[in-house]
């Protein structure tokens, strides 16, 4: 018999950034990457499908990744001429590491 494959793990987070808004991540973990990663929160993104991107970006990678990896992939989904009201790439990183905590 073989071990049954393990269901993804959900996760939750809040964090609100000092000086700055709400910031709220929903995701699972499958097979130890982050999947169907969902931010929002009352901050502001411009242009609005910023928001997509930096989703994407967080999407796949390995859910022990650490908050400078995390800070990696949030800028390199920013675009020039992206302007971030109320959230930074470092309040994501707070945000997802408390949604696997």
């Amino acid at each position: 018999m073989t071990d049954p494959i393990p269901a993804p793990v959900p996760g939750h987070g809040e964090y609100k950034i000092p000086g700055g808004k709400l910031v709220v991540v929903d995701l699972r973990v499958a097979d130890g990457r982050l999947a169907d990663v969902r931010l929002s929160g009352d901050f502001f993104l411009e242009p609005p499908e910023t928001l997509d991107a930096i989703n994407a970006a967080l999407e796949g990678l390995p859910a022990q990744a650490d908050e400078s990896q995390l800070i990696a992939a949030v800028q390199g989904a920013l675009g020039t001429g992206v302007q971030m009201f109320g959230l930074t790439p470092e309040g994501i990183a707070v945000v997802i590491r408390r949604a696997l905590a």
